[in-house]
């Protein structure tokens, strides 16, 4: 089954996923359909949030992606309904985002991550 997920400077050595935090926990979204995908990305850009693009890629690949770096993920399927506060974030992004200075931040609970390893598991997301 192929997901679409928001990626930024897709193609680059600088690509990364958009994702969302929650409760200390870093969601990767991915979406069922190409239009709510399309919608979340122009709901980021109000936000003045840098715009992401939308890649369809197979969901195996996202959950293995996720599964290494100790993310979750969630899949926001077509004509989602939100039940809670949560399930919200889901189909809109949160008020506040991290500013793009603070994405290189130690955000992994003082864990160190090496970066190749990450950068290797996005170019296999392509």
């Amino acid at each position: 089954m192929n997901v679409f997920v928001l990626l930024y400077n897709s193609g680059t050595d600088k690509e990364g996923i958009h994702s969302i935090e929650l409760k200390g926990r870093t969601i990767v979204l991915m979406f069922e359909d190409k239009d709510d995908a399309t919608r979340y990305c122009g709901l980021l850009e109000a936000q003045d949030f840098p715009l992401p693009s939308v890649e369809i890629i197979n969901i195996e690949e996202i959950k293995d992606f996720c599964i290494k770096l100790d993310y979750e993920y969630k899949l926001v399927e077509k004509n989602f309904v939100p039940k809670t506060a949560e399930d919200r974030l889901l189909i809109s992004p949160p008020q506040k985002n991290l500013e793009v200075e603070d994405w290189g931040g130690d955000n992994n609970n003082n864990r160190d991550i090496d970066l190749n390893t990450i950068k290797e598991n996005l170019e296999k997301l392509l």
